[in-house]
């Protein structure tokens, strides 16, 4: 009797002692959490707040009782957002596709195929993303002025189609695939680009959803090699465009219309990582783990 007695308190001991651990994390992610998102509350609390409004305000308020949206009307009219939208879809859309273009065959080259110096090239090719950004900005500055590709969009999209780093993550994804699969095919006379497109990608999708987000987010985000490579406006990004409205002195006095700029920008980044997170988190942890 006593022995089922000191069992069953050490159960609720033991039960007690798992739900204060769990509470105590969840308490700090909680406080985490607030931490990572009040940037983002004060950038939308102070978008919707008035330009008087806001100016009045001694102490900062962490609410307002009288929201506006005459900010984003503001900022669309201040300058030509509108058209820096268009442009920034143009760059994204055409740099991820040429991307894909480039990353899948050379992954499934690098994972499949057998040719000399495979392993060597492969290790040229990582030790590129040691060298640093800095000097490959100058590097494609010079090219790109050469060829007389500035303020050009090929000029913008060029220099950014090709990434080591998600050739290396789909490579890595397609070795995890059976080489016996592969063996398969080719008895079956299947050629390697439709072995390539009708197995190997379905069965990795996944990364590669994820590596054309990650892109997508990249080059939605770009603010140096655009800012150093167009001058004219007819080319200007989203990166472009916020900075504009900072330098022209509109930005500096009206910081509710600024704020609402780049709530316009980063919605559409929010909104899609909310809806394929998922497919991040399981792309990355796949690509990343050798099965």
């Amino acid at each position: 009797m006593q022995t089922s007695l000191d069992y069953g308190e050490k159960k609720r001991a033991a039960r007690l002692r798992k739900l204060i651990s769990k509470t105590v994390v969840y308490a700090l992610l909680a406080v985490w959490a607030l931490i990572v998102l009040f940037p983002f509350y004060w950038m939308l609390l102070t978008s919707l707040k008035s330009y008087g409004s806001y100016n009045a305000e001694f102490i900062p308020k962490f609410y307002t009782l009288s929201p506006t949206l005459q900010n984003y009307f503001d900022a669309f009219t201040a300058v030509s957002l509108a058209k820096y939208f268009l442009n920034t879809i143009i760059f994204t859309l055409a740099t991820t596709a040429l991307m894909l273009v480039i990353t899948i065959p050379s992954a499934f080259a690098f994972a499949r195929l057998n040719f000399r110096g495979k392993n060597l090239l492969f290790i040229a090719f990582l030790s590129l993303m040691m060298i640093p950004t800095e000097l490959v900005v100058i590097t494609n500055f010079t090219t790109i002025t050469d060829l007389d590709l500035r303020n050009t969009f090929l000029g913008l999209i060029l220099p950014s189609v090709a990434s080591v780093f998600y050739i290396y993550l789909l490579k890595e994804n397609f070795e995890q695939v059976p080489e016996e699969m592969y063996l398969a095919a080719k008895v079956d006379g299947t050629k390697d680009i439709k072995y390539l497109l009708n197995i190997l990608v379905p069965v990795c999708r996944p990364t590669v959803v994820t590596i054309t987000i990650l892109k997508v987010i990249e080059c939605w985000n770009a603010y140096v090699w655009p800012r150093l490579i167009t001058d004219d406006e007819a080319y200007f990004l989203l990166s472009n465009g916020i900075q504009e409205i900072r330098e022209n002195g509109f930005g500096r006095e009206n910081i509710p219309a600024m704020m609402a700029a780049v709530v316009v920008i980063s919605v559409p980044l929010i909104v899609l990582f909310l809806i394929f997170r998922n497919k991040i988190m399981a792309g990355v942890a796949r690509g990343g783990t050798k099965g």
